[in-house]
């Protein structure tokens, strides 16, 4: 059976042009987010999943209201990704294809290389699909088409994998920049990494990079597709989030999944993706404390484009919890007007990670309405 959440056409073309499709800026509420918060034991038990729009009458309370949820998730969750000085960035191109982005804080520097493939179709500036460390949708939704693709290699910046060697928590390039930082999780870093090559493409501009900084995209798969949601929640210059079969710590509500064998909820999800803290006092019944849930990481990409795909054959992946933490996040999207910026599909009988022919109308559908626009 298929689950999508979606909208007509028809009623979506009416709305559309209500809100911004994207910003110039990462965090475009940095005066808003929060300085101050409760010990993780004072917090208050919410049983059902909290109310993303509280406070919020009109679009011009989100961008508080966006910030609020942006600071409780980072503080309790995943760690703070702290700002960074455009004077901390130096860009350039190695050729005509490879970004190369220096970013400097404290006297250490940390160096962040991707190969941009340029389009043989159409005429810069192209517009671009990032990759979280690479891009499991098929090519043939790209080839062809004035759409260029690169991939942020994660372990230039945290190099954990779930296998093989990688560093201890505090030892990572990030930490060299940021000790007081080294208990974050590798979501943060990442999310940190990614806005870092988009300073580099903003700085060069579309004269030198052939792109075009207000049409980008972010895609990922399984624990890459956590890492391309957490990437297009945190960073408002991209436009367009396709998160292919997160998983349980990426859309799927915490609270929902709760004591649920055989999904990763929040006792057994990998926690060198998340806080420490996370696990010390949000776990069992405690999560039921937590502040906020992933419903409001979706949010977050909220009023530019959020494309969820799942796949129910993998129990693991947590999809039954997916659905409805995606149906109370699409609420927000519809407040605003703009319900046909966010869907969610879901879809059984393929492998883990490999796209079936069936959904590739409504991803295509997302990279031309929300990517290609306005060249086509």
């Amino acid at each position: 059976m298929r689950f999508t959440i979606t909208i007509l056409a028809a009623l979506a073309a009416i709305q559309l042009q209500a809100q911004p499709r994207v910003y110039d800026k990462e965090n475009t509420g940095v005066a808003y987010m929060m300085k101050e918060f409760k010990a993780p034991t004072e917090l208050p038990v919410i049983q059902d999943l909290p109310d993303a729009l509280e406070g919020v009458k009109d679009f011009g309370d989100w961008q508080r209201r966006r910030a609020e949820i942006a600071s409780l998730i980072q503080h309790y969750g995943i760690g703070k990704k702290p700002t960074v000085d455009p004077s901390q960035v130096k860009a350039r191109m190695d050729g005509d294809t490879m970004l190369i982005v220096d970013v400097t804080v404290g006297g250490e520097t940390l160096t962040l290389k991707s190969h941009i493939h340029y389009p043989s179709a159409g005429q810069p500036p192209y517009a671009l699909m990032i990759g979280a460390d690479m891009i499991a949708l098929p090519r043939n939704l790209f080839e062809g088409r004035p759409i260029a693709t690169m991939n942020f290699q994660s372990a230039q910046v945290n190099d954990y994998k779930q296998w093989g060697k990688h560093h201890d928590r505090g030892d990572h390039h990030f930490d060299r920049l940021y000790p007081t930082l080294k208990d974050n999780g590798a979501y943060s870093e990442w999310a940190w990494g990614v806005s870092r090559l988009i300073d580099g493409l903003q700085q060069l501009g579309p004269e030198v990079t052939k792109i075009d900084t207000r049409r980008i995209g972010i895609t990922g798969c399984s624990y890459a597709g956590k890492m391309a949601l957490y990437c297009g929640a945190f960073d408002e210059r991209i436009a367009l989030t396709i998160a292919q079969e997160p998983g349980g710590g990426g859309a799927a509500a915490w609270r929902l999944s709760h004591g649920v064998d055989s999904v990763e909820n929040i006792d057994r999800t990998d926690y060198h993706w998340f806080l420490e803290s996370q696990k010390e006092y949000f776990t069992g019944d405690n999560v039921f404390r937590l502040p906020y849930d992933q419903h409001e990481l979706c949010a977050l990409v909220c009023p530019r484009a959020l494309l969820l795909l799942g796949n129910p054959d993998y129990k693991w992946l947590c999809d039954e919890f997916m659905r409805p933490s995606a149906e109370t996040a699409h609420k927000v999207w519809e407040r605003f007007g703009i319900a046909d910026r966010m869907a969610c599909d879901i879809v059984g009988g393929h492998g883990h990670c490999q796209l079936p022919e069936v959904q590739f109308p409504i991803v295509q559908r997302f990279i031309d309405e929300f990517l290609l626009y306005p060249n086509e």
